[in-house]
């Protein structure tokens, strides 16, 4: 089933939870809804299940309306961060729960709500659990029992608000990898709430980064990382480095480093975003013609298991900044801290204001420099 979400906006008195925010999510995708906390990220979730109502704006499921339906009547599974679980329960009848509150016309029987729990205790890897309680299993044993649980009334799609924030590191890697397997099983249409980037970016098909009751971009994770829509998301996900420089004469000028500017953007100061991984450390100047390289000194090395990260103080410009390296090339580098280095800036996105980001077409080599 798609959603649609139309115009909608949300306050709670003085404070604006959601503005204008548009979204349409097709059918049978795994999305998540990423940003920071008080991005309105857990009040859309509520309002696309029912939970509470806009002010303004609307609600579809497959092209019909549902703005003001009731939320029994949306057929919405969700799920909480901290399970919900009923504790006087048994497993067995926490998953059978919603299929025996049912009207008797619409009730199924003894023997069908005892076939399909078993089925969704085999889906969700949990058999011979059932006659257990939500006290005798783990964190990730209980959130795996609050998905089954909203899948036995048989949704048209899965609501998620932080399923796995209450579990350790490892627990929660494990629960991706799962969810991942049954949404591909299922193929149901699944909208998830986090603030984890890495659990945004392995897990959903698109990723909708939030931000202040906006929705700043949408996109799969390849787009939103590799092509940030504005400094915004650019800075929410992953480590970036910030160079401050204008924009002169068609060129970009981030201290030493020159760029040609891809078109006509005027002329002003300007802000250069970087990844870590694309800073290019040597202990030597390039010989390419085509590179830039600015000289930066070592302030402190970090290693990281398989990675190692640099931090690095540029000596035209003072910024400090990072690097990121394999281990192997740390080692044929021999970088020491206190030592100087030059670094060629790569990647780097160039935005003005609040305009679309500026890609350099390649980098400007003035001729009265020496490099």
């Amino acid at each position: 089933m798609s959603i649609e979400v139309v115009n909608i906006t949300k306050t709670y008195k003085n404070f604006t939870a959601l503005q204008n925010v548009n979204l349409h999510i097709p059918e049978g995708e795994l999305v998540a809804l990423l940003g920071p906390s008080g991005s309105g990220k857990t009040t859309l979730l509520r309002l696309i299940a029912g939970l509470e109502q806009s002010q303004q704006g609307r609600i579809l499921f497959n092209g019909e309306d549902n703005t003001d339906r009731d939320v029994r009547e949306r057929q919405v599974g969700f799920v909480f961060q901290h399970y919900a679980l009923f504790r006087h329960m048994n497993i067995f009848d926490n998953l059978a729960f919603g299929l025996t509150v049912r009207p008797r016309k619409t009730r199924p029987s003894k023997r069908e709500i005892h076939e399909k729990v078993h089925s969704l205790l085999r889906l969700v890897q949990l058999e011979g659990l059932a006659h257990r309680y939500p006290s005798q299993l783990s964190g990730g044993q209980r959130q795996r029992v609050a998905l089954a649980r909203a899948l036995a009334v048989e949704p048209k799609f899965l609501l998620l608000d932080e399923p796995f924030g209450a579990l350790d590191t490892k627990v929660r890697q494990e629960l991706r990898r799962w969810l991942r397997h049954l949404h591909g099983k299922l193929g149901l249409t699944i909208l998830f709430v986090t603030h984890d980037q890495e659990e945004a970016m392995e897990l959903a098909d698109r990723v909708v980064v939030m931000n202040e009751g906006r929705v700043e971009q949408v996109g799969s994770p390849e787009e939103i990382y590799h092509k940030p829509a504005n400094p915004f998301v650019y800075s929410f996900l992953g480590r970036v480095n910030l160079f401050h420089g204008r924009i002169q004469n068609g060129r970009i000028k981030l201290g030493e480093a020159e760029f040609e500017a891809e078109h006509d953007v005027g002329e002003g100061p300007a802000v250069g975003y970087m990844r870590p991984h694309d800073v290019e450390v040597s202990l030597h100047p390039p010989k390419s013609s085509a590179a830039t390289a600015v000289q930066a000194q070592t302030e402190r090395i970090t290693l990281l298991g398989p990675i190692v990260r640099l931090e690095l103080k540029r000596l035209d410009t003072k910024e400090v900044f990072e690097a990121e390296m394999s281990r192997q090339r740390f080692l044929e580098l021999n970088v020491v801290e206190g030592g100087t280095v030059y670094v060629t800036l790569h990647n780097v996105s160039i935005f003005v204001d609040n305009a679309p980001a500026i890609k350099p077409t390649r980098a400007y080599v003035p001729q009265q420099v020496s490099i």
